[in-house]
Formats: structure tokens, sequence, C-alpha cells
């Protein structure tokens, strides 16, 4: 029996037990424990690490400078993204990201090679016999295609090149969704924050509170019909979020070979019991078996060629995120808020918005300022409704309209 000092000591451990010629094993033992150890260390400051950027990315600030519209971009999906593109690169879970099986070939080098160069399926071929037309689903000998029918040799290959770039690609598009808030909070520059303060607050000092409210009412005096710009940067900046969500349908689209724009509403159909018929889309686009081609020069310096098949088990994760991620869906959120924008351009929706958001506000109070706001004006009015204590704002409404009786009326 090894004694319990090799697991504390490596070198006493070896001296004391060179002799019976135990002392490389108890190294080895000892090794291997502190190899397990690190590797426990690593992936619990990798859970960390994940755990405080997902907390990070999910935290809703207290001050609210946009809308639920614009959360569904630079939170929602950009968080799914972010997580997706964790996942993808789990090995733990998922294993190697391929491995091929052919005899003359190292499995490294064929496993390396077919990760290049990609493989390929016949999408025509998805739907036959499993073990007697072919051996998995879109899977044909190249004897198949070469001396087959004249319906085989119609047959069209389909190359799968996008494996190696669905982190990167999920990664982009995690940026891409988060650019127009990056964008518009650089534009903002924490205006509403420094408008606001502690006035989000139920309780506040009541100096502290008078002092604030006086702030806030100069500064919107003061600048009255200058805030505009302000308003259409964030207008624009909703654009530039409906403009990346049709980008990005494109995008995976041509990421995917064109077979995106139908592939949630195949899948969703495929699932379904009572309609469970034909063929399982998910296979075309993410098989989980494919075949590879090898060239090399053979002893008489002939070219022999070696077919390979290769099993992908990210592709089962990969189905489920690209048919989860129908883009289609932000798009119609996205739509519907820039027709709530367009409607903002109306006056009088514009008083009714305001009104439900200050309830406690007489209706008079709210009348008497909207009819001689812009729509900036109104803008940056509905954001500090959404950010001010109820009470707070009606204190800052009432004081509002006993500064603005000389101002020009707005149609």
């Amino acid at each position: 029996m090894i004694p319990s000092r090799c697991f504390i000591q490596t070198r006493s451990c070896v001296g004391f037990l060179v002799g019976e010629g135990r002392g490389i094993r108890c190294s080895r033992l000892f090794l291997t424990l502190s190899s397990a150890s690190a590797l426990f260390l690593f992936n619990l400051k990798m859970y960390y690490i994940f755990r405080d950027n997902v907390r990070r990315l999910l935290n809703i600030s207290t001050i609210k400078i946009d809308n639920i519209f614009f959360l569904f971009h630079y939170k929602i999906t950009m968080v799914l993204l972010v997580v997706f593109g964790l996942l993808v690169t789990k090995k733990q879970y998922f294993g190697d990201p391929i491995d091929c099986i052919v005899d003359a070939i190292d499995s490294d080098t064929i496993d390396m090679y077919c990760w290049i160069q990609s493989t390929f399926t016949i999408p025509a071929l998805t739907g036959a016999v499993i073990g007697e037309e072919v051996p998995h689903p879109g899977v044909a000998t190249h004897d198949f295609m070469k001396h087959g029918t004249e319906e085989t040799k119609s047959y069209t290959v389909r190359h799968h090149k996008y494996y190696q770039w669905v982190v990167l690609f999920l990664s982009l598009q995690a940026f891409m969704f988060y650019l127009p808030r990056y964008i518009w909070r650089s534009w903002e520059g924490g205006r509403v924050a420094s408008l606001v303060g502690e006035l989000h607050l139920p309780v506040v000092d009541p100096n502290l509170r008078q002092k604030r409210l006086s702030v806030a009412v100069e500064y919107f005096t003061r600048y009255f019909h200058h805030h505009n710009i302000y308003a259409f940067q964030f207008f624009f900046c909703e654009l530039l979020n409906f403009t990346n969500v049709l980008g990005q349908i494109y995008l995976t689209d041509r990421f995917l070979d064109y077979g995106f724009l139908n592939y949630g509403p195949r899948v969703s159909n495929y699932d379904e019991p009572e309609t469970h018929s034909g063929h399982d889309p998910k296979d075309e686009i993410f098989p989980k078996v494919a075949k590879c081609s090898f060239h090399k020069f053979g002893p008489s310096g002939s070219i022999i060629r070696y077919d390979a098949l290769c099993v992908l088990p990210l592709n089962i994760l990969n189905e489920k995120i690209f048919a989860f991620l129908w883009f289609l869906v932000v798009a119609v959120i996205t739509t519907l808020g820039l027709v709530y924008r367009i409607a903002t351009f109306l006056p009088t929706f514009r008083t009714y918005l305001l009104r439900g958001r200050s309830r406690l506000v007489a209706k008079e109070n709210i009348d008497h300022i909207c009819h001689r706001c812009y729509i900036g004006d109104w803008f940056i009015l509905y954001l500090l409704a959404k950010n001010m204590d109820a009470f707070v704002y009606r204190d800052f409404i009432q004081e509002l309209g006993q500064h603005l009786p000389d101002k020009e009326k707005v149609s």
C-alpha cells in the first residue's frame, strides 16, 4: 500500500518508495491529482467570470433612457447570442467539434483536414431509408454518385463550411445588436440621469428634493424647444435597430447557405406530432454525420481518394440555436416599435401617452405643457416621467407649468 505521505509531498514519496519500485507510480499519481486540481480551479474561475459577465449584461439600470423595443435588441437578443456562443465553445459538454473515420489516415490529420476544408451531404437523400438506401441522412458513397442512374447524377452536393465560424458569427451578431445601444448612450451623455438625480427614490431629503426639482425646472425652461436633436438621435438608433435585424436575417441566411428564412417554420411543423411527415429539415443544414474526401499520392504516384465519415456533435446544439434565433419575431416587434414612433409625431397621441405616464398630474397641467412642446421637449418629459417618482413628477410638472406661460404655442 502506498503511504499517505505520498499525497502530501512528492519528493519524500519518491525517496521512500524508490527502493520498492513504486516511486514513479506515486509521483505520477501526485501529478495526476495536481493536474485535476488545476483543471478544477480553472473551470471554477471560468464559471465565476461567466456568471459575473452574464449578471452585468442582465443588469437593468434604474435610469431608463430607452423603451421596451430597444430592450429586445441590446438585452434579450444580445444576451442570448452571448450565452449560445459560450455554449458552443464548451468542449466537455459536446465533445470534439468533428470526428472523422478513415482507416488509412491518422485520425488527427483527417479531423483537421475535414474541419478546414468542410464536409458535404446530398440534401435530396436526407429523406432516404437509413440502413438500406443510405448509411446516414444525406450520405452516399462516391461510387453511388459516379456510377448511378441519370437521376442520381442530378443530385446536388451541399458543402457545409460554416461550422468553424459559428462562435465568431454569434459574437459578431451580439456586437451588432448592442451597437445601436452603445451609440445612443454616447449621444445621450447621461442627461436624463443628471436631471433625475435622486428624484427616482420615493423618500428623499426635502431640501435635496427641492434643490433637484429647481435644477430640473431651470434646465427645462432654459432649453425649451431645443431638444429635437436629442430626440431624433434616439429615433435614428431605433431605425438602426430595425435595419440591423433585417441585415442579420439576410446575413444568417447567407451564412447557412440560404436555408435560414424558412428554417424556423419547417422545424416547428416537423416537430408537431400531428404534422410529423417527411424528413427532418435539420438534417439538411445541420447534419450529424457528413462526408469528407481526402486525396493523397499512393505508392506508385497515383492519386488515391479516401472517403471519410465525419461525426459533427456540435450540430446537435447548432440546429437548436438557429431554430430558436428566428429573428423574424424580433423584426416584427421592432416594426411595431417604428409604428409606435411614427404615431408619436401626432401631438394628440403624445398628450395621451404623457397622461398615461403621469397619472397623479392633473390633465389640465399636462395639456398646458404638451400643447407648447416640440417633439423633442415631449420626449425628454416622457423619459423623466418614466424615471421620477410619481409624486415628485407631479410637483415638477406644476412648477414647470408656472414657468412656461410666455412660450409660443405649438400645434
